[in-house]
């Protein structure tokens, strides 16, 4: 990460960052507790497997790339930009429990973010929610705070891959079980994936936002239809 961001800008990046951030992720696997009742996920080595294809078949193309084109409307000044990423990112989240869950964290953490660094544009952001005109949505939000930190772009993608693994590690370690040891094993591991990915992101373009893989899309739907849930999507 960059040797610039230091001091309380770090500090605050890494409280945004925690998996213990109260976003509400923890109550949502974004599929993975079908493929654990599927038998698919059981143990480290198939979780390892999962959080990859997740990884690289849809957070790449979904949100991380969502992120880094915030960060370039905030950038270049195109306000609207972000708003019209907002009703794009709903739109093309087919599950509807993905969905929801989407706009559940993104309107949490809009609260979160007003009550403690007083955004002017988070403010307008929650005025468009309750206006109807926009949905909130996760990466939009943690792309306007994390500009607000000054994180650079490429460390802002890279951040917000993190914290989406980190808390679906810390809800496969529950889900599954595996132990603790296990989960942060999987996390160490996770990271030159992450680097990968966020490389990746840089080099996408924005017609390629929504290209993600459909047994991923299907495994989401067919959630909300399980006899037994541990999470809400």
């Amino acid at each position: 990460m960059s040797a610039t961001i230091t001091g309380n800008r770090l500090l605050s990046l890494l409280q945004f960052c925690d998996s213990n951030f109260p976003s509400g992720a923890f109550s949502h696997s974004f599929g993975m507790e079908t493929y654990i009742q599927d038998g698919r996920v059981k143990d480290k080595e198939t979780f390892a497997c999962w959080l990859r294809a997740y990884l690289d078949k849809q957070l790449v193309y979904a949100d991380g790339l969502a992120c880094r084109l915030a960060y370039e409307a905030i950038e270049q000044d195109r306000i609207e930009e972000l708003w019209r990423l907002d009703r794009v990112m709903t739109a093309q989240n087919l599950p509807r429990e993905s969905r929801e869950a989407g706009r559940r964290m993104g309107e949490r953490m809009i609260r979160l973010g007003i009550d403690l660094f007083s955004l002017p544009l988070l403010m307008a952001y929650r005025e468009k929610i309750l206006a109807k005109q926009s949905f909130g949505h996760p990466a939009v939000v943690f792309t306007i705070i994390a500009h607000h930190l000054q994180i650079p772009k490429k460390e802002g993608v890279l951040s917000f891959l993190y914290t989406s693994m980190s808390t679906l590690v810390q809800n496969g370690v529950r889900g599954i079980p595996l132990g603790q040891t296990d989960g942060q094993r999987l996390l160490l591991e996770l990271q030159p994936h992450l680097i990968q990915a966020a490389e990746k992101i840089q080099q996408l373009q924005p017609e390629d936002l929504g290209a993600v893989s459909p047994g991923l899309e299907i495994a989401q739907m067919r959630h909300e239809r399980l006899h037994v849930r541990l999470f809400m999507s």
